[in-house]
């Protein structure tokens, strides 16, 4: 489940301004050093409302990302995520059932 403004955001850029110029190719075209690193999304994932996931990062089968978190790193299996950056703050566990709905 992905929830309103969700963004998978793959690109890859250097850090130091001297790569991430513009530079001439020995064939006169210019480049840009950039690349997109995949981002692996488990099943039965829940992304709240304006989660940003950056590339390279997995997320595990069955984790809540919780709204506005910004995973930077691969998170565990199960996992209730919370934070800028993300964090995995505890474990899924039958606990966290509902025994009924509040409406």
């Amino acid at each position: 489940m992905v929830g309103p403004n969700v963004s998978l955001v793959t690109p890859i850029h250097p850090l130091r301004w001297q790569q991430r110029n513009a530079r001439k190719q020995t064939n006169g075209q210019f480049t840009i050093l950039e690349f997109g690193a995949p981002i692996t999304i488990g099943n039965n994932c829940w992304l709240a409302s304006n989660v940003t996931v950056c590339g390279g990062v997995t997320i595990g089968d069955g984790c809540v990302i919780g709204a506005g978190a910004v995973v930077t790193h691969d998170m565990p299996a199960n996992s209730l995520v919370l934070g800028v950056p993300a964090k995995a703050v505890r474990k899924i566990t039958a606990e966290d059932n509902l025994d009924s709905f509040p409406y």
